[in-house]
This record gives structure tokens, C-alpha cells and sequence, in this order.
């Protein structure tokens, strides 16, 4: 197969474009398009059979639920069975915006969507290209993160050819995510809103409106059997190289911790990289050195940690020791992502 490319702008979008490529969607097709947080592999939501090329293309466990993608809050009552108050809040307070609600599924929400459960995850990104594309649409549009499963998710278009060419129908280039990381997800299902997975919308956000959240264990543990939401279960962004995180009491002691492991890789032959933050990067003795960004903006750090992941790919590294953030407001996030890219190893 033949992918697509078609470049936009990212606040003016072609509408040519966007209608060719929501002919796709409906179609059947697979689409990768921008949003505020990183790149969707788009299907139709509501036809299982096109989802379960989502699953094939990306190489995904068919348990692993997928997020319909709408334009229109009128979806909603579609898709959900009830809208707890708790829902009605997130989505007056956050949307469009970079979080996902998951409700009581209705039967129009192929099983291929909610991964067999009786849950199905909604979105309302606020992207401008993801708006007008998912408008034209004109039907909810499941949509993972558009890379190989596992893998670091795709913030920009070159990271989806790089992963997913020939093996979809079109890519979207609408230029750099916002965010980098991908949505909060809140479960309003239970008495108690539950978050599965901590991202721009953040914990102290959801508290402010909502009063008590409860965290999912699954959150830094990934011990999700049945995951109601992507990312729960199965180890998630990362490189080809090993990825193992570093903490300590200050920034002088995981640098010792990080050289004397710098040196006894070096002398078994293996290649080793150091994610590290502006601030800190001359503290490594070490040629594969990347930086997230200053170690106090988390938004940068954010937004650059996907690409840095996918950079010691192409770097053909071995080894990399990441240093890590205060797991609080936006930094929960990035632990979160960074847990999971680690297989959960600290040193």
C-alpha cells in the first residue's frame, strides 16, 4: 500500500485534504492525523471491521481499547448509555481539550473499540486540523496513538511514516503537537471518578472540579488485567534501546550514579545514552547526550519526550539512563510515560 502524505496548515488546513481524507474514514480506511497531544491512527468508530485494521496496522493486543475521537458534543449521548455529573463537569470544564471519558457504552460502540468491555473512552480534542477533519467525518473516529505498538507515540508526521508508511492510507501533516503527551484519561463509571492515565489536564485540575479522584493502581504499576483505557496493561513508549531511570536525592548524586554506569557500560561494549535536561547535560561523560528541556519547564519536557525516545533509535543506541521530574501537576504525566517506557526499572 501506498500512504498518502498531504501537508497542512496547521491553523488554515486545506479543506480539499481533510475531505479527501475523511472520504477514507468513511471508506473504511486508516487515516493518521494531528491533535494537541499526538498523532491518531484514524477508522470509523462505529465500523468494527475498519478498527480492526487500527489493531493490525500498529501491531496491537486486541484487549487494549481504543478512544472515539468526536466534533460535536451531540456524540455523547450517542455513545454513552448515561452521563454521570461528574462527566457533565469534565466536559464543560475541559472540552475541546486534551482528556478522554470513559462512559457506560451504548450498542452502536463496536466490541473492536471498547476491547470487549462495557466501557468506551470520548474525546474532543481541540486541535484545529483534528477538528475540522473529525467535522467532515461527520462520525465518531477511533484513534490510538498513530505508531508501532510499544513504541514512543508520534508527535510529529515523520515519526508515523517512519513507523506506519505502507501500512495505512494517508498521514495528515499538520506540524508539531502541542502537548506530547497523550490525553487524561477519567473513568466516571464508578461512584468515585477514577484516573487511568495522568496527562495536560492534571490530577489537581480534576480535584478542583470534581473534589475526591482515586489514581488506578495501573497507573505506575501497569497491573491493569482487563484495561479500560490505552496504556494500562502492556508496556508502552519505548525506544529499541533499554531504558532504565535514575533518581536520587539531588542532581550531583544521580550524575555519579549515571557516569559509573556510563563507564562500566563502556567498558562491556555497550553503547549507552544519557535524557537529560538542559541544566545537567555537561555533567555526563558521554557522546549520546539528548535533553528533554530546562529541568523546571514540564510543558517543554512534555512536548520534547517522544522525540528524544525515538532520537537514541536513530542514534543506535544501546542503553539509556533518563533522569526524572517531581511526579506532580504535569510531571505525574511524564513519570507516568517514563515508568512505562522503563518497564518500571530504577536505579
Amino acid at each position: 500500500m501506498d500512504t498518502l502524505i498531504k501537508k497542512v496548515d496547521a491553523e488554515n488546513p486545506d479543506e480539499s485534504v481533510l475531505k479527501e481524507a475523511a472520504e477514507i474514514i468513511r471508506a473504511g480506511g486508516l487515516v493518521a492525523f494531528p491533535t494537541e497531544t499526538v498523532y491518531g491512527l484514524g477508522a470509523n468508530g462505529l465500523d468494527g471491521e475498519a478498527c480492526k485494521r487500527i489493531y493490525e496496522a500498529k501491531g496491537r493486543p486486541s484487549d487494549n481499547p481504543l478512544i472515539l475521537h468526536i466534533s460535536d458534543r451531540k456524540w455523547v449521548g450517542r455513545l454513552a448509555r448515561e452521563i454521570p455529573p461528574a462527566g457533565e463537569i469534565i466536559m464543560e470544564k475541559f472540552w475541546p481539550g486534551p482528556v478522554t471519558i470513559v462512559f457506560k457504552k451504548t450498542d452502536i460502540v463496536p466490541d473492536s473499540v471498547s476491547g470487549g468491555l462495557d466501557t468506551v473512552a470520548v474525546r474532543f480534542p481541540v486541535n484545529t486540523v483534528a477538528m475540522r477533519f473529525l467535522a467532515l467525518c461527520d462520525v465518531p473516529v477511533a484513534a490510538p496513538s498513530a505508531n508501532s505498538s510499544g513504541k514512543p507515540s508520534p508527535t510529529r508526521a515523520s515519526h508515523v511514516e517512519f513507523d506506519l508508511s505502507g501500512k495505512i492510507d494517508m498521514i495528515i501533516d499538520g506540524g508539531a503537537c502541542e502537548f506530547g503527551l497523550e490525553s487524561t484519561i477519567v473513568d466516571v463509571t464508578e461512584d468515585i471518578p477514577v484516573l487511568l492515565r495522568p496527562g495536560a489536564v492534571t490530577f489537581e485540575m480534576l480535584t478542583e472540579v470534581l473534589g475526591e479522584v482515586r489514581v488506578d493502581e495501573a497507573v505506575f504499576s501497569g497491573n491493569a488485567e482487563k484495561p479500560k483505557a490505552p496504556g494500562m496493561k502492556y508496556k508502552h513508549y519505548s525506544p529499541l534501546a533499554e531504558v532504565i531511570l535514575v533518581d536520587g536525592k539531588d542532581s550531583e548524586e544521580i550524575s555519579r550514579k549515571i557516569n559509573a554506569l556510563l563507564e562500566k557500560d563502556n567498558e562491556e561494549g555497550i553503547k549507552s545514552g544519557v535524557l537529560t535536561f538542559d541544566e545537567r547535560a555537561g555533567n555526563y561523560q558521554c557522546e549520546n547526550i539528548l535533553r528533554m528541556g530546562s529541568e523546571n519547564d514540564f510543558k517543554e519536557i512534555g512536548a520534547n519526550l517522544f522525540k528524544m525516545l525515538r532520537k537514541f533509535d536513530y542514534m543506535n543506541v544501546d542503553r539509556v539512563y533518563c533522569e526524572t521530574v517531581p511526579a506532580e501537576g504535569e510531571g505525574f504525566a511524564i513519570m507516568n510515560r517514563l515508568f512505562k517506557a522503563a518497564g518500571f526499572r530504577t536505579v
